[in-house]
Parts: structure tokens; sequence; C-alpha cells
């Protein structure tokens, strides 16, 4: 493991360029003040996302980490210069703190600990076997979060199909599943969901009303998975002449120490959602509050515990590599800083330059409208971080908790489902996307560009969407 001392080198620049800003009040960006060209930098982030690999892939293998840093500096060095170094600073710091580095310190747990778990002996991946490994993936989704699960089961679901030579469809549908649907029962699940636990949705309102939903998306994708998975079988000579994984072991759990760890990461991300206090203390305005301080602490107490106890074999087994973890990295540094003018145009409501997209939520009578709700949630989703975008329309829609929980359950339900659903329809919806598609590439499995990811997402979840909206969000 060459990688495993090395920080982003896009992080690391970021960071030095924060410490540099100097000390600045930190006040909330005006999205009154800001005009639609500011979302330029962030939309060349997802363009650049989606097309460089496609036209230029050797070029981008070795240099995304630089292209992410070159928009970054795209918003921050003229936002400086507009609104000063301050201001930039400021804006640097808080989606830094706030945002990037407790991100980043989760996802890097769940990883290092999911990579620490190797699922020993052979399976063959035949339509059924596929098909019930999505489905536990599913279930461990709401409750170990959709990155722990996907970093525990794509591993031995590749290994599983290694003999065959169609095995793309395997990892999409898994994203579709295991990285995005099977997270939305719990808070635990999915950070948007986590997000309005922390706001004051009750833990167990989630399982009560989105399991209907969730049960629906999760059962079609998994028969349509089936359906498609046989034909493979059937019809395209699947299996290769020599199986990469002989039957030399029967199946096992090795690292099962990392299965404490993972509890341990529940448990740290739960009591920081449940620990009520004022204690805490503020980086150029970003206020870290006790509960995430001593959250992100503990983890990464749980990354060095877990490369401590974890046997080499295991990561030998697993192929771990800091690889996918690295790509997600330094692609999400510059999402999450060339993103905050677009939040903050959001958050301006009416009053802000998308205000079009606000609009569209309301009824004439002033009512929101849960159809609305559920795709302006989920297609910006697609393409933000759908955390935020959860916020957004959270306090859109009024940000009462006990009234979204109550008169207004069927556009919280609308707003949740959205958020957590469709950031499977592009490879940035979600940070495990992009994880899962790196781990999967990094295994030797071609997949899709961007786009034709979303060729995919577009042929199968959308038309789910639409039976979606028809049965609940009229």
């Amino acid at each position: 493991m060459p990688h495993a001392n090395r920080l982003p080198r896009t992080f690391g620049i970021l960071a030095l360029l924060m410490l540099s800003a100097g000390p600045a009040l930190a006040s909330e960006i005006d999205g009154r003040q800001l005009a639609v060209w500011w979302g330029l930098p962030f939309a060349g982030m997802l363009l650049s996302i989606a097309v460089v690999p496609l036209l230029a892939p050797h070029f981008w293998h070795h240099h995304f980490g630089k292209v992410a840093l070159g928009w970054s500096l795209a918003f921050l060095l003229p936002f400086a210069l507009t609104f000063g170094v301050g201001a930039a600073g400021a804006s640097l710091v808080h989606a830094a703190v706030a945002e990037y580095i407790p991100f980043i310190i989760l996802l890097t747990a769940l990883f290092v600990v999911a990579g620490g778990i190797h699922v020993s002996g052979n399976l063959h991946g035949t339509a059924a076997l596929n098909t019930a490994i999505l489905a536990i993936g599913a279930v461990l989704a709401s409750f170990m979060g959709t990155t722990g699960a996907s970093m525990l089961m794509v591993r031995p679901l590749i290994r599983a199909n290694d003999n065959r030579k169609h095995r793309t469809h395997v990892i999409i549908f898994f994203i579709f599943i295991v990285a995005n649907a099977g997270g939305s029962l719990t808070p635990l699940g999915d950070p948007p969901l986590f997000l309005g636990f922390l706001k004051g949705v009750d833990f167990f309102w989630t399982i009560r009303h989105i399991l209907p939903q969730t049960s629906f998306l999760v059962g079609s994708l998994l028969l349509i998975f089936f359906l498609l998975d046989s034909w493979y079988f059937k019809h395209r000579e699947e299996v290769l002449p020599v199986d990469p994984t002989p039957d030399t072991r029967s199946l096992g759990i090795d690292g099962r120490a990392n299965l404490a760890l993972l509890l341990a990461i529940i448990g740290l991300v739960l009591l920081s959602g449940l620990w009520k206090t004022d204690i805490g203390f503020e980086i150029t305005g970003a206020h870290v509050g006790l509960p995430g301080l001593a959250r992100d602490l503990g983890l990464l107490a749980v990354i060095a515990g877990s490369l401590a106890i974890t046997p080499l074999q295991v990561h030998v087994d697993n192929q771990f590599s800091w690889a996918p973890m690295q790509e997600v990295a330094k692609l999400f540094a510059g999402i999450f800083l060339t993103i905050v003018p677009v939040i903050a145009m959001l958050k301006a409501g009416l009053d802000g330059p998308f205000r079009p997209i606000i609009a569209a939520v309301t009824r004439p009578d002033g009512s929101p409208d849960p159809a609305m709700y559920f795709w302006a949630t989920g297609i910006l989703s697609s393409f933000l971080d759908n955390a935020p975008t959860y916020l957004v329309f959270f306090n859109t829609a009024g940000g009462d908790p006990a009234k979204l929980m109550g008169p207004l359950s069927a556009t919280l339900v609308a707003i949740s489902a959205g958020a957590v659903f469709m950031g499977a329809n592009s490879y940035i919806g979600n940070a495990p996307n992009l994880m899962v598609k790196a781990v999967a590439e990094d295994r030797g499995v071609p997949m899709p560009s961007f786009f034709g990811y979303m060729a995919w997402s577009c042929a199968v979840l959308l038309p789910l969407f639409g039976l979606m909206t028809l049965i609940w969000f009229k």
C-alpha cells in the first residue's frame, strides 16, 4: 500500500490556501447578490467529470486532482477579487471545516473498515446469487450507511463474477440498489436523512413513512436485475473457460474485528446527533461543535485502529488500494468548494436567481406540491451534493419538523425520497457511486462513461420514479 500515508494533493493545496486566508469574520453568502454565472465553475467541474475521462482518459487518470483544483480556483480567485480575501477565505474554511472534512473522515472510516473485512471463498455469480447479494446490501445500507455497505459487499460481488464476460450491469445495479436506494430507511443510511434527524425529524420516522416507496423501488430493481442477469447467462456465453478465483477455501469472514469497529462508527455517528451541547469553538467564523469534533476524532481513531489490527493478508486478498478513496477525496474537494455559490443561490429562494426552481415546487394556493418537491430535490441531488439539497428544500417547505412530520408528511417523504433515490441518477449524485466505480475499475470491471451510466439510469430508474410519482406524490 504505497499511498497509505499520502494526503490527496488537491486537499493539501486547498488547506494551505485556507491557512493563508488569515482571520476573517465568516458571514453566509447572500445568494441574492450573486449572478447565475457564479455557478459556472461548478458546471465546469461536473462537465470535466463527465467528458474528460471519455475524451482524454490517460490525462484524466493522472491529472484529475489538478482539474479539480483548477475549477476550485476558478471560483475562489474571482470571488476573492469581487468580495474580498476575507470572504473567500471564510467560504473556504466553512466548506472545509463544516462540510468536507467531516464528510471525508466518515467516508474514509467506512472505506478502511469495510476494506479490512474479507469474505473468503469463491462465490459463483449466478443470477440468483447476485440478486441475493444486492438484497442483503440493500438491507445493510440503512444500518451501516450506503458507503459502508457498498465497500463491504462490492468486493465479494466482483469476485463472484470475475469469471463472467459481461458484468458491468451487475455493478450498475449495485450502485442503484446498495449505494443509494437501500439507505433510505434510517438516518444512518444516507447523509440527507441524518441532517433531517439533526433538524428534529424522529429517528424512526423514515422507516415508518418511506418503507412502501423503498420496498417498491428496491423490489422492482431486484426483479429487473434478476431478469436481465438471467438473460445474459442464457444468451451471451457468460462464463470464461478458467475461473480467476478457484475454489480453494470454504466461505468465511476474515478480519472479523473490523465488524466491531463498524459498530463503533455507527455509534459515533448516532451519538453526534443525540448529544446536545452548545460547547464548541470557531475557526474563521465556522462553528465546530463538541459532538461533531468528538465524532471525527473517534472516527480517526477507528481508522488508525483498523489499519493496526487488520492482517496484511486481508488487505492483499481484498486488493485493498487507496486509489478509490483518493479519487473521491480530490473530486469532492472541488465539488464541495465550487458548490458554495450554487447552494447560496438556492437558499435565497424566491429572491435569488434560481427563483423558477423554488416557485415550481409551490402550488397556486401556496401549499407545497409533493410531486414537484420529489423531482426538484431528486434532479438537483443527481448533480449536487444531496445533503445540502435536502436542507434547501426542507427549509423551503417551512423547516418545521413537527409540521413536516405531521400535516406536511407527504412533502417530507417527497424530499427524503428524492434526495436518496435520485442520487443514483449519476456518478456524482452520491459519494459511494464514485467509490464503487473506482473499486470496480481497479478490479478490472469495465464501467461506462458518465453519460453511459446516465443512459442506464434514465432507462431503468426514471420510469420507476414516474410510477412512484403517480402512486404516492399526486
